[in-house]
């Protein structure tokens, strides 16, 4: 047996797995920030307004068993999500940037809005679609 089964029963390591994807996205926004010197666009400051509160949510109710969290955590993962999707929308050239609010910083859509080709909306799509459905599987796993 790992220590993760150990300290995890086998019904809260889905909440701990969403914690997980958000805790590291959390750090890779603040790396490629702070580390690489990137300056966020202001879709990327709204969606780590979103993630940022889940990395510290989902970790303690991972660590307190709290199945209370699932509203919260779904609607900020949620609203995440949906920033996430503008903002990959925009980038790919669906919706004209005039539409959104990309004026003043960094361009939402320009060349430096990838990481090693791939885009960073789609790393933060990616990142949302995966903490909701985990959460959407905990929520099942619970009822059962």
């Amino acid at each position: 047996m790992t220590t993760f089964q150990l300290l995890a029963p086998r019904k809260w390591r889905l909440l701990a797995a969403a914690w997980i994807v958000a805790l590291a996205s959390s750090l890779a926004v603040l790396f490629i920030g702070e580390v690489m010197g990137q300056a966020p666009c202001n879709l990327c400051w709204f969606q780590r307004a979103f993630m940022f509160p889940l990395a510290i949510i989902l970790g303690l109710a991972t660590f307190r068993s709290d199945r209370g969290v699932l509203p919260y955590a779904g609607a900020l993962a949620l609203f995440g999500w949906l920033i996430a999707f503008a903002h990959l929308i925009l980038y790919v050239g669906i919706i004209p940037t005039p539409i959104l609010p990309c004026g003043e910083g960094p361009s939402c859509s320009g060349e430096s809005m990838a990481i090693g080709g791939i885009p960073i909306p789609l790393l933060s799509l990616a990142a949302f679609s995966l903490i909701l459905t985990l959460l959407l599987l905990f929520q099942r796993r619970l009822k059962s």
